[in-house]
């Protein structure tokens, strides 16, 4: 089956921005609009905006940084060599499910409910000490009632351009000492509103893997339904340097 003609071009972006404090980036954007049928509503629609470091680390630790975002922003290994091609590979495999699970359903389904959109905005958001903080915002949506934000922190060593994961951070044993201190901290933040905070289904959190580090402290990110309703959307927990120094490494 010949698919519909694309109806909007992909468009590389590289426009040089001042980064995070004292990481200089550019941006790679692409837009995809990929139509179900020449004659229906129902569209693919892909959006993706991502900065990525080019000065104010080395080298190495610049390209290791760039690949690192590529490969969590598309969810894919580090095989080929730029975002522009990790970025079509992606474009192209979802292409290829939309149609796989959409193309039977043209006209029997109202029009509109079967168009997709997918968005990933990825953006340096501050740096602490030797780390640089990366935030890829995601928004999904499949058709449904409504679509899906997520949000996913990198914390990358500045000296390595690699992902500190939260396990190397901290010391051995730290996930049973922080708990009380993540869930005395969520209770705190929801005290000015305790009908929200009773809508929790899961009070009782721990480190998740899913954090950053500022000048704040530590900041644990659970998505939408992970502890609470959809409507509360991304919820953060902030611990101060003086509650967890004691457990970093």
């Amino acid at each position: 089956m010949d698919r519909p003609k694309l109806l909007a071009s992909l468009l590389p972006a590289l426009l040089l921005l001042a980064g995070c404090q004292g990481l200089k980036t550019e941006n790679y954007s692409e837009t995809l609009k990929q139509p179900l049928s020449a004659d229906g509503q129902d569209t693919l629609s892909i959006q993706i905006s991502l900065d990525y470091p080019v000065k104010g680390a080395p080298e190495e630790a610049l390209a290791a940084m760039t690949r690192n975002i590529a490969t969590v922003a598309f969810d894919q290994e580090a095989d080929l060599p730029t975002i522009d091609e990790m970025a079509r590979r992606y474009e192209e495999q979802l292409t290829d499910q939309y149609f796989d699970e959409n193309a039977s359903l043209k006209g029997k389904a109202e029009a509109g409910a079967l168009s997709w959109e997918d968005n990933i905005n990825g953006y340096f958001s501050g740096r602490y000490k030797k780390f640089d903080v990366y935030v890829i915002e995601y928004y999904s949506d499949r058709g449904g009632a409504h679509g899906m934000n997520s949000l996913t922190p990198i914390v990358f060593s500045r000296e390595t351009g690699e992902i500190v994961p939260e396990s190397f951070f901290f010391t051995n044993g730290y996930q049973a000492r922080i708990a009380p201190l993540l869930q005395e901290a969520l209770r705190k933040d929801f005290l000015e509103s305790p009908e929200t905070y009773d809508a929790l289904f899961k009070k009782d959190i721990t480190p998740n893997g899913c954090y950053d580090v500022g000048k704040n402290g530590v900041t644990w990110y659970y998505q939408p339904y992970e502890i609470g309703p959809y409507y509360l959307g991304v919820i953060s927990v902030t611990l101060p340097w003086s509650a967890v120094k004691e457990f970093i490494r």
